[in-house]
């Protein structure tokens, strides 16, 4: 029936050989253009095979652990792979598959390989790349990468060397979870499935904490509360690995987080293994690479005693005894060479390591004698300088025995942060720590390649370690970059770099709270080979590189004297005990402070900086319109300050940052920002300028961002001047001090403020020294950042609640005068005509301050005169209430009236005094108070009160006293009902 549809649907089939016919040959039909395999022929009577059915076959587990519910998955993805496990936990999920190859395996390592990517499909997002598309390993994923590595190896049968590779993969991201976690679990599972002999399952678990609170794989935004960061990898009844970040946690408390970790991380085990037990293959037999007991026997005879004799010499140094096993190693070479042995010639290296770690381990063990002849708590000896470069803003060195480190630290701008491209995250990182291992550091040759899994590592360990004791960013903004370069390994040179890389930042000025150190213990234990169980064992305070590769663990451990900030652990056997695990802490903390007391001998506090080439950087507010105009169109004016300073600027949300390599080139920066946008005016502030004119009477000067101030001819010297060209010039720059306002509206500027004053030859007292502007906030006081405080404004705020009339010098609100509006009214006759308080005089007044012009477009942070309600020290504003009225009092009055009124009110005005009590009559209604008619031709003024009385009408009587005079003589009067 089948073959007859078949026909039907392609008659050309029906024409060919059997044997030539897709089918015959196991594809299908050509169909859409696609060509497949075919699979069984279908059962027609069977419901799976009809349409819609379910053809793949998936096998999941649910459970919880902690308050999070967790899913594994496998058979609907990935079915070609050896083993392959989908974990998903909410939104989140992770894809991990294994493949073993099918070579024989000849060799003496485990050929391991793990690698973790995060595609940005996974959060929906196209990689911002040229290529849009994923490039080289990022550094986060090389870290994953390690993270489910470090727990899986060690679980590998002995003589294990197929190869074997781990791919991973974040195939959905919520943000909340971290994928790497749920990665190594995956992975777990997905070897559990496999046919590679392998001693899982394994759980991996995160452990948080939070007021006191341990929290059970906490989310991202817990982990930004959270003091404690602790991944804990497990077998049933032993830890795997371990890596801890905290900020200064007690050893009692993380022995606590460890106990709680490993109860909630073998919850991750049953589930494995019932997933096993329904897809799981069965374990394949591989060719395991031994070493014979003969040919074991057999080196022992002919090299443990010389290599014992090694071993116990203390007076070798590193490569003196590496040189002096290898010529042990070519003896024994040549008497198999001889024999024609050519199988124990294939595992001679592998057997003779052997033979050597079985030695050391005696020799601890039995009589706890290390290679050194060091005692088991015994630190190497310890060598610390600081400020070695002193040029550079940073630098250190720090040797333990013959492991040496020189660390350095740069200074950058806040612009300089690493950015961060990870589904989880910050997305930018402002302190880094790169550490680096070149080839010489251990007498040898190579090539230096792109990121290292190792070095990343290294350099990772330091930097979390480090981190807990920096002051946080918006007490200290600037970027951090830390180099360690190894100058020579022989141990522990991830904890060389925290002892070096924490004095090198305290040389570099910057406020640690304290000294981090770090150290590293090694393990050796005696195990029972039928049981696997520990008999005997000595833990070993700062391992050599030789003890670390023949010994069982490296347990490295960062922190101060309060506490740990940073830990990794390693080992090599298939786990160790908790409990021994947790005994190894106190060891590590003796160590700890004997090296915090040797770095605390040179270097305890952070140097201060002013005698040195240290960066400086600054932070100013200016409103959104001056950083625009600073920008420039396409960011030219900025560039144009960075070409000719060498400084860095960066604008951010109204603030503006300026980072400089020194003090000189930040006061150079900090004038060319505020000639460009200006600064706030405060009266006794200098200004930098340019004169733009000069007239009779004085020049105007440009300055704080184009504005124009007038420096009168009586400010130019102490000395009378006679011309004002005699003293400035045409576009000379020159360094003036605001004092106030005059009654022009003008910003006055002096120069001989700025002069040192002569004595003088009546008194013959000497002036005090003029002031001087104030230093800008950089660098020493780190919580208050050079920021322009708002004394101006509030002295604006402060004067529109003022029940006094202000005095000229306070800060007042400043009226922005062109050179045009000032040579428009140079013709007057008398100061006193601009200031007439009558209705015509006030309104010509107020066209000419109130035109286009009269308030800079540029400047919108100062007000006018207009704007605050001051006109010319009259405090009043000049709005017209009755046109017809005023109109009509202008219509009566002429010039030769006006001059009398005026020389009258003079004279009646001279007669009054303070406390002078009378009625007047309200003779206007201004927008900010009254114009009173005192009588005899005399005009007073009241302003209105916050929260005074302000309905008035012209024409009622009010009872008034004189409280003072303005700049003209105008008598100001307060209301009697007030008091």
């Amino acid at each position: 029936m089948a073959g007859a549809l078949a026909s039907r649907a392609n008659p050309l089939i029906s024409s060919l050989p059997s044997f030539l016919t897709w089918r015959r040959l196991g594809f299908r039909t050509i169909c859409s253009g696609r060509l497949g395999h075919l699979s069984s022929s279908p059962d027609v009577s069977d419901p799976q095979s009809s349409p819609g059915a379910k053809f793949l076959q998936t096998f999941t587990e649910e459970f919880e652990v902690g308050s999070h519910s967790i899913t594994l998955e496998t058979g609907k993805i990935a079915r070609f792979a050896n083993g392959s496990v989908v974990l998903a936990m909410e939104e989140t999920k992770v894809l991990s598959t294994v493949a073993s190859a099918k070579g024989d395996g000849v060799r003496d390592f485990l050929p391991l390989t793990v690698d973790y990517q995060e595609k940005q499909f996974a959060q929906g997002v196209i990689p911002t790349t040229f290529m849009r598309r994923e490039g080289a390993p990022k550094e986060r994923e090389l870290l994953c990468g390690r993270l489910i590595d470090r727990p899986i190896r060690p679980l590998f049968p002995p003589g294990f060397y197929h190869e074997v590779q781990v791919t991973a993969y974040a195939l959905s991201s919520d943000g909340k979870q971290d994928p790497d976690v749920m990665a190594a679990n995956a992975t777990s599972a997905a070897l559990t499935l496999s046919d590679i002999p392998w001693g899982g399952p394994i759980g991996v678990i995160r452990i948080g904490r939070i007021d006191g609170q341990f929290l059970i794989n906490p989310s991202m935004a817990e982990l930004n509360l959270s003091d404690l960061n602790l991944v804990y990898a497990c077998t049933r009844d032993k830890t795997l690995m371990m890596d801890v970040q905290a900020r200064e946690i007690s050893e009692n408390d993380l022995k606590a987080a460890l106990r709680l970790a490993h109860l909630e991380a073998v919850k991750y085990l049953e589930p494995q293994l019932k997933l096993a037990a329904k897809a799981g293959k069965k374990k394949k037999e591989y060719k395991l690479s031994m070493i014979s007991n003969a040919t074991l026997e057999k080196v022992k005879g002919l090299a443990e005693a010389r290599i014992e004799a090694v071993f116990t010499d203390p007076s070798y140094g590193k490569f003196e005894r590496g040189e002096a096993l290898d010529k042990i190693t070519q003896d024994v070479k040549k008497v198999f060479e001889e024999e024609c042995n050519e199988e124990s010639l294939k595992v001679l290296p592998k057997a003779v390591d052997t033979v050597r770690k079985g030695v050391v381990r005696k020799r601890i063990i039995e009589k706890e004698l290390r290679v050194d002849g060091r005692h088991l708590d015994e630190v190497r000896p310890l060598y610390c300088e600081s400020g070695n470069l002193p040029i550079l803003h940073g630098s250190s060195l720090f040797s333990r025995g013959d492991t040496q480190v020189l660390c350095t630290v740069t200074l950058g701008a806040p612009g300089d942060a690493q950015r961060l491209d990870s589904l989880v995250g910050p997305s930018t990182k402002r302190f880094m720590l790169h550490y680096s291992f070149p080839p010489f550091s251990i007498n040898e040759v190579g090539k230096r390649g792109g990121l290292n899994r190792r070095e990343i590592g290294h350099g990772t360990l330091a930097e979390k370690a480090l981190l807990a004791v920096l002051p946080p960013e918006e007490d200290f903004p600037y970027t951090v970059r830390v180099n360690s370069e190894v100058m020579a390994s022989d141990g522990s040179t991830s904890m060389a770099t925290v002892c070096g890389g924490s004095m090198a930042l305290m040389d570099a000025g910057i406020p640690l709270r304290e000294h981090v150190a770090g150290v590293s213990v090694g393990l050796v234990t005696e195990v029972d080979p039928s049981t696997g169980v520990v008999k005997d064992y000595r833990i070993l305070t700062d391992i050599l590189g030789l003890e670390d590769h023949l010994g069982d663990m490296d347990f490295k451990i960062a922190g101060t004297r309060k506490g740990v900030t940073a830990i990794q652990l390693d080992i090599k056997p298939a786990g160790i005990p908790l409990d021994i695990i947790c005994e190894c802490l106190e060891p590590a903390l003796r160590g700890r402070l004997h090296i915090l007391d040797r770095m605390e001998r040179d270097i305890n506090a952070p140097r201060t900086q002013e005698d040195r080439n240290s960066p400086r950087l600054a932070n100013m507010k200016f409103t959104n319109d001056s950083l625009r105009r600073l920008i420039g169109p396409q960011g030219a004016t900025r560039r144009k300050i960075e070409e000719e300073t060498g400084a860095r600027i960066s604008v951010s949300d109204g603030t503006l940052t300026i980072h400089a390599k020194n003090h000189t080139i930040m006061d150079k920066a900090q004038d060319m920002v505020e000639f460009i946008i200006g600064r706030e005016i405060e009266v006794g502030g200098i200004y930098k300028g340019i004169v733009s004119s000069i007239k009779e009477y004085g020049a105007f000067v440009e300055f704080n961002g184009g504005q124009q101030g007038l420096l009168h001819i009586s400010e130019l010297s102490h000395d009378p001047v006679s011309r004002v060209s005699d003293v400035v010039s045409l576009g000379q720059k020159l360094s003036l001090m605001c004092i106030g306002q005059d009654v022009r509206g003008n910003i006055k500027l002096s120069l001989k403020a700025t002069l040192p004053h002569k004595e003088a030859k009546s008194s013959g007292v000497q002036g005090s020294s003029p002031p001087v502007k104030p230093p800008s906030n950089v660098w020493a006081s780190v919580g208050a950042m050079s920021n322009q405080d708002s004394k101006f404004e509030e002295s604006l705020a402060e004067e529109g609640e003022n029940e006094e009339t202000p005095t000229s010098l306070s800060p007042p609100s400043i009226l922005i005068r062109s050179v045009d509006e000032c040579d428009e009214e140079e013709g007057s006759s008398k100061l006193g005509e601009e200031l007439e308080v009558d209705t015509g005089s006030v309104t010509s007044r107020r066209e000419k301050v109130s035109g286009p012009g009269s308030k800079s477009k540029k400047f919108p942070h100062l007000k006018t005169a207009k704007d605050s309600g001051l006109l010319s020290g009259t405090g009043f504003s000049s709005r017209k209430i009755d046109s017809a009225s005023n109109s009509q009092a202008t219509g009566k009055n002429n010039k030769g009236a006006k001059e009398k009124d005026r020389d009258g009110m003079r004279k009646s005005a001279k007669s009054l005094k303070l406390g002078d009590k009378l009625v007047g009559k309200v003779h206007q209604i201004r927008a900010h108070g009254l114009v009173l008619d005192l009588g005899g031709g005399v005009h007073g003024m009241y302003k209105f009160k916050t929260k005074g009385r302000k309905d008035f009408d012209v024409g009622e009587a009010l009872q008034v006293e004189c409280s003072s005079f303005s700049t003209k003589g105008i008598p100001v009067m307060n209301l009697l009902e007030d008091a």
